[in-house]
This record gives C-alpha cells, structure tokens and sequence, in this order.
C-alpha cells in the first residue's frame, strides 16, 4: 500500500529514529553521578600478600561464599569473573596485580543488566568478607 509517500523517504526516517535510539557507551561513562576516581576508590583494595595464585583461590572462595557462581578464572592473568543470579543478574569481575613484592592490588568491577555499578555496598560486601576470609588463611583457621 503506497499513501503517496516515496518508500526512500519512509526508510531514510526510519533510520533515523533508529539511530536516535542507539545508546552511546560515553554516554554510559558519563552518565555516573561520582567520578571516575572515586569510584575506583570504592573498588579497589590492597592486600599484605605476596602469593598471587593464593589470592586467586580467596577471592574465588569470596565470590562463591556470596553466592556467586564462577564463569572464568584465570590465575596466571589474576582474573576472576562470576555472576550472581538471585532474583537478579550481577556480574562481577575481579582482577589481581602485583604491587610490589609483597602486596597484591584487587580491583572489582560490577555490573547490573550490563550497566557499571556506581553504589559503594556491594563493593564493600565483596571486600568484607574477603578481608576475613584473607585474616583466616593468614592464620591457619579453616
């Protein structure tokens, strides 16, 4: 059925709202209401440990306690990444450096139905209990 519209014409205004909808990933980085460094601050930690493999296994050990179930780790990159599904999608993604001999730096990143999260608490859960988990390793208690 042609209304007297040239189909060029429909296709040309239907690209258009297409491409009014497509969302910009610096839109998304932008989009944050803290800045960038203080919300690495909330996702980051430094730990007095010099065994990477063993900070690895903690960190999975965390992340499974949380009730997370692991898709990948990688102990040679120090890189754990999982999702938790209770009620809800969260993915976290979890990396382990070297600082220094006998430090490691763990910097944990979430994500919510593929948006970055922003908000400190369950950062602060995940660095919680991995602190413990961390004191009862360093002292033998299992």
């Amino acid at each position: 059925m042609n209304f007297g519209i040239p189909i060029q014409k429909i296709f040309i205004v239907c690209v258009l709202v297409l491409a009014g909808c497509q969302s910009d990933s610096k839109q998304q980085v932008l989009a944050t209401d803290k800045s960038q460094v203080a919300i690495r601050a909330i996702q980051t930690r430094m730990f007095e440990t010099p065994e990477l493999n063993r900070m690895v296994r903690t960190v999975i050990a965390t992340l499974q306690d949380l009730g997370f179930v692991i898709d990948r780790a990688d102990d040679e990159l120090g890189m754990v990444s999982a999702t938790k599904l209770d009620g809800y999608a969260m993915r976290m993604t979890v990396t382990i450096r070297d600082k220094g001999a006998k430090q490691m730096i763990v910097r944990s990143s979430a994500q919510y139905n593929l948006v970055a999260v922003s908000d400190a608490k369950p950062y602060q859960q995940f660095f919680d209990a991995l602190e413990q988990a961390m004191f009862l390793k360093a002292n033998e208690v299992d």
